[in-house]
């Protein structure tokens, strides 16, 4: 890998952070939205975890202005890379077992390398292209073992594919827009509040009659969320699209489905056997290659 691809270790950090927080998410959704819907559920963590960004930043001195230059390709990447996101993989999350709706969300770096070759005529070096390669096995492994349950399901199937190119586009629109210039800090709490814009008419259309609080199991659940995969995990993600190019970034993300499918097999007994084990390989070689120098 040359120096000018070369990964700086703090986007290492960030990765793992991001592996951690995002791969034990997803067996929370199911919790998350037991008393209250999907939009509510997302309408209220996005809201949260952008304010709790700003007030971050802002006490840590920074400036919450936004570039004008910047500001209309900044929320279109949020309306990608966010509001579709958040809506389409947690809808698929409830159709279909969460570990395989995780992998079929963490296929957006096959789409955003195959979207920069295609549409921004980037080139795929042969030590990205194996990576890719092997990313492929792995998603095809698990899907193979899977296709009962996507067949059972086809919408919930449609939607993790959806979630996963609406990323992919929404990452290339973040990168090439100049937006890395503001703060991670800054631009992920602006990023989280217009993205939720969207979501709070969902939420508005689809209440029920009259005020509901849920039980504070289901507060405790939405708080954790909102605090730490939500804030915490797009805060690394945001870092790691400003610290290296997009497919790397993509590529990044692929351990994060290896978390979720143990999680969720520890926590509601989803398959996890040998296939499931040859796919998590793949998927950490084809991390290995892209972060790892020579």
């Amino acid at each position: 890998m040359s120096d000018a691809h070369r990964i700086p270790p703090r986007a290492l950090a960030w990765v793992a952070v991001l592996t951690l927080l995002w791969g034990t998410n997803w067996m929370l959704f199911p919790l998350a939205v037991r008393e209250v819907s999907v939009w509510t559920f997302r309408a209220v963590s996005m809201i949260g975890s952008g304010l709790v960004l700003l007030a971050v930043a802002r006490a840590r001195g920074l400036s919450l202005v936004v570039p004008r230059a910047l500001r209309g390709r900044i929320a279109l990447a949020a309306l990608l890379n966010l509001t579709l996101w958040n809506i389409a993989s947690t809808y698929a999350s409830l159709m279909i077992p969460s570990g395989q709706a995780a992998l079929l969300g963490f296929t957006m770096p096959l789409w955003s390398a195959l979207i920069t070759w295609a549409v921004l005529h980037e080139p795929i070096t042969r030590r990205m292209l194996v990576a890719l390669a092997l990313g492929a096995a792995g998603v095809g492994l698990l899907m193979w073992r899977s296709l009962p349950a996507y067949a059972q399901a086809p919408l919930g199937v449609s939607l993790g594919l959806l979630s996963a190119v609406g990323w992919a586009v929404g990452t290339l629109v973040l990168k090439r827009s100049g937006a890395t210039v503001v703060p991670p800090l800054v631009l992920t709490g602006w990023q989280m509040l217009i993205g939720v814009l969207p979501i709070l008419v969902g939420a508005f259309a689809f209440a029920g009659s009259g005020p509901f609080w849920p039980s504070w199991g289901s507060v405790a659940v939405l708080v954790y969320i909102t605090l730490v995969p939500v804030t915490l995990g797009n805060l690394a993600w945001v870092s790691v699209v400003t610290l290296v190019p997009a497919n790397v970034a993509g590529l990044s993300s692929v351990l994060v489905p290896v978390v979720a499918m143990v999680a969720g097999a520890i926590v509601h007994g989803e398959p996890l056997g040998p296939v499931q084990w040859a796919a998590m390989a793949c998927c950490g070689g084809a991390t290995a290659l892209v972060l790892l120098r020579r």
